[in-house]
């Protein structure tokens, strides 16, 4: 099994000749992860309302050039239901993970470049992601949180950035209403809206996908790749597609259904439901095309580190940021 960089790997990995390679590399990868947010010293207007104003991002050649490299994230997922963190399959049988703060300070030495936290049953009970947990788990770390789960209306937007969410994941009321949607880009950015598309397969749809909603309890009756595509038209700035079918199974991703988003939408993807393997998520982004590989149980009950999965991904040719801290686990 793969352990932490020593002091001594850190030594030697700077005498290898293909060091400034990586460094450039890693370089390029730092940029792009943090390019979307404004500067140190410009301030955010959040106006008479409290919305924070969508930021103004000026393109340039050097932005068209280094996407080219794009790294692949790496993204442990807090599936949350009554406070704690919970992982099932198929979107049930859900099991007991741990304390959403402690399990997202233990990612964050690990590594992970952003963390997903998913209130996975404010919807079907009709209430609100907790924000004062939002807020606990923000606070603790300093990588980019996206948050989902109980999103209805536009201050439910305002309320959860406030606490600390760097992006906001909705599913069922970006469906039912996507005028919110459009609404929610323009106020705060496209680059900070994520849609989330839970899917199951099927012979209904020509794309072989339905869009499920509801905490992916509900068929909404619409073609899953068809609503990707309508979703970046609207204003989403990623998408985030889980298979129903692969969730929890850790059999890997539906990578037909990634890559199928991917193409469609023209968005950066987040990979999710079904990884179990380091092949699975080297899979994600070589043949899913997602630029974003979320798992949950593999990492939850520590079957891979994210050492692992980023040194993996790294062997395989993929660029990914080595980033650990002196406590980093295996």
């Amino acid at each position: 099994m793969l352990s932490a960089p020593s002091a001594t790997d850190t030594i030697q990995i700077k005498e290898d000749r293909s060091f400034p390679a990586i460094l450039i590399t890693a370089a390029a990868c730092v940029f792009r992860h943090f390019r979307y947010f404004p500067p140190s010293n410009e301030k955010i207007d959040r106006g008479k309302s409290g919305i924070v104003k969508k930021y103004t991002i000026m393109k340039t050649d050097h932005l068209a050039k280094e996407q080219k490299m794009e790294c692949i994230n790496i993204m442990p997922c807090l599936d949350i239901k009554d406070g704690s963190v919970v992982k099932g399959i198929h979107f049930v049988d859900l099991k007991n993970a741990g304390d959403p703060v402690e399990q997202a300070l233990f990612y964050e030495r690990e590594g992970a470049d952003e963390l997903a936290f998913l209130d996975i049953t404010a919807t079907i009970e009709g209430r609100k992601t907790t924000a004062d947990l939002v807020k606990r788990v923000a606070e603790a770390i300093k990588i980019p949180l996206t948050v989902g789960g109980g999103i209805g209306e536009i201050y439910d937007f305002e309320r959860l950035f406030t606490a600390g969410a760097e992006k906001i994941s909705v599913n069922t009321a970006a469906f039912r209403d996507p005028g919110l949607l459009k609404e929610a880009a323009d106020a705060f950015g496209r680059e900070r809206i994520v849609v989330a598309i839970d899917a199951k397969k099927t012979n209904s749809f020509p794309s072989g996908y339905e869009l499920y909603i509801n905490g992916g309890r509900t068929p909404a009756g619409k073609d899953a790749v068809e609503w990707a595509r309508r979703a970046a038209e609207l204003g989403a700035g990623s998408l985030l597609p889980t298979s129903i079918d692969t969730d929890g199974t850790k059999d890997g991703y539906d990578l037909i259904l990634t890559k199928s988003i991917a193409e469609a939408s023209g968005l950066p993807v987040i990979a999710s439901g079904g990884a179990g393997t380091l092949e699975h998520l080297y899979l994600g982004a070589t043949e899913g095309k997602a630029t974003t590989l979320l798992a949950a149980s593999i990492f939850h009950f520590r079957e891979l580190s994210i050492y692992q999965v980023k040194h993996y991904l790294r062997e395989r040719g993929l660029p990914v940021r080595m980033q650990f801290t002196e406590t980093q686990g295996v």
